[in-house]
């Protein structure tokens, strides 16, 4: 639950937000933290000293649902002559570190990120009459603080959001939402670390599905030339009823060359996938998803999990050769919890402890693979193929279960445990495939009629037996049963 009041009046569980009309006395007791992030926004808006807040009742750090403590709302009047409308501004004040204390997040000096090293903002399009900003924003960035806290997954500039609902719970086609820099808020320094201010775009479905194709910084650049898009400060406006591409045909032809020279940023997803070896019966005691300790199942070790965590973050180094990260079995269990930054998608285990230890398990080569997607999953497999493997790169399903993961690379990736000479291998229930550009241009015509959903009837079963390989797309219900 949350509570709208202004930021000048005393919270519940907190001193109002420090600035000039604030009472002495509270002086001392302002977190310092939140007193650094405020001043950036008495820089923007020194006419402002008290915006409205939507503030939680019932702090995270006392039990509370949300992660924010406060989300501010201000009004920009923004500068017609630059296409800039007039606007809401809201800021986040929580994913950084406000207080110092370890209430909320580990201290770790004043050198690096504060807490996760960010803050979200987001800009609203003022409509019309409009006297006060709409508040579904704030609750907007409660649902992506949630996200992060929860998997500790941060968020980069040039991110992006899947998020399949109207933002405002509308009819608008603004469902899904892209990240990046804040383009009038500077980072800050604290006395817990820096911040930087991560601004929200909302984005259509078709400009979403083109960020995954390509990058979400391309889309971004062609939103700022689209004044009723977003143009230079990239203003959400709800009521836009158009893609980019609607609105100026010849941007498609952008984003098709663009995928055509770059290939994808996106390095893997979160998805409801499995995998099968065929090259063994189902019955097997050493089945790769199912190796056993007693009764205890074999789910993804600490060491797989951030092994694919860094798998992804160095799928966004396009400029540099491709490399997986080595398996050492001299680390340490576990995942390290840093504050680096990584995609939203970077991968994360529900089980980050090995129940078998990492160093016993052994890579199998697997003679034959069955692959199993549901429909939204497998809809990317085009996406992987020709805007990652074509450019040497490789691309991660990670399942939503954190029990198993399907990690597809070319042969100019280093470091992977398949090889040409054995396509299939698998350590424990991480399965890597490897692809030749010839193979991965046959998968791409016979997957063609992947990318016409509305045509597309389940289950889809695709074989390649000369391959030894088959792919099933497969209903939702499938992976929400025990067996998977």
């Amino acid at each position: 639950m949350a509570e709208l009041r202004p930021s000048g009046a005393p919270a519940p569980t907190a001193p109002p937000a420090p600035g000039p009309t604030a009472p002495p006395a509270f002086a001392s007791l302002f977190p310092p933290g939140l007193h650094a992030i405020y001043g950036e926004c008495r820089r923007l808006y020194p006419d402002q000293p008290n915006p409205l807040q939507v503030t939680a009742i019932v702090k995270y750090w006392l039990g509370g649902p949300d992660p924010l403590d406060y989300v501010s709302m201000y009004r920009n009047v923004g500068s017609p002559s630059a296409n800039i409308p007039e606007h809401w501004h809201y800021i986040s004040f929580g994913l950084s570190d406000l207080y110092g204390d370890n209430r909320v997040h580990e201290f770790t000096g004043t050198d690096g990120p504060s807490g996760f090293g960010f803050e979200l903002t987001f800009r609203l399009k003022r409509e019309t009459g409009e006297s006060a900003p709409p508040t579904w924003p704030a609750e907007l960035m409660q649902g992506l603080a949630r996200y992060v806290f929860q998997s500790e997954n941060t968020f980069c500039s040039g991110d992006h959001v899947s998020w399949h609902s109207p933002l405002d719970n509308s009819e608008s086609r603004i469902q899904h939402m892209l990240l990046t820099e804040d383009p009038q808020m500077q980072p800050v320094q604290t006395p817990f670390g820096v911040v930087t201010f991560l601004q929200i775009v909302g984005v259509c479905t078709e400009e979403l599905h083109s960020a995954q194709q390509w990058n979400g910084q391309g889309i971004l650049e062609l939103l700022r030339t689209v004044p009723v898009a977003g143009g230079p400060w990239l203003i959400t406006d709800m009521r836009r009823g158009e893609t980019i591409f609607e609105i100026d045909p010849h941007l498609q032809e952008r984003v098709d060359k663009g995928i055509e020279t770059d290939g994808s940023n996106l390095s893997g997803v979160s998805a409801k996938c499995a995998w099968d070896d065929l090259s063994r019966p189902p019955e097997d005691d050493e089945d790769s998803r199912s190796i056993c300790i007693g009764t205890q199942p074999r789910r993804l070790s600490g060491k797989d999990t951030e092994q694919i965590r860094e798998t992804l973050r160095r799928g966004l180094e396009i400029n540099s050769k491709p490399v997986l990260p080595p398996i050492n079995p001299q680390r340490q269990n576990g995942l390290a919890h840093d504050r680096a930054p990584s995609r939203k998608d970077s991968l994360e285990s529900d089980s980050s402890t090995a129940i078998i230890p990492h160093e016993l398990i052994r890579t199998r080569q697997l003679e034959s693979v069955h692959l199993k997607f549901n429909q939204e999953s497998g809809a990317l497999i085009p996406l992987c193929l020709r805007g990652r493997l074509l450019h040497g790169r490789h691309f991660t399903y990670k399942s939503i279960t954190g029990d198993m993961a399907i990690t597809f690379v070319s042969t100019g990736v280093e470091g992977a445990f398949a090889t040409e000479e054995h396509p299939y291998a698998a350590h424990g229930p991480w399965l890597q495939i490897l692809l030749t550009e010839e193979f991965v241009e046959k998968m791409l015509e016979d997957l063609e009629d992947l990318t016409s959903p509305e045509e597309f009837k389940l289950p889809k079963e695709y074989s390649w037996p000369e391959k030894k390989l088959k792919v099933s797309i497969l209903p939702d219900m499938v992976f929400d049963s025990p067996l998977h």
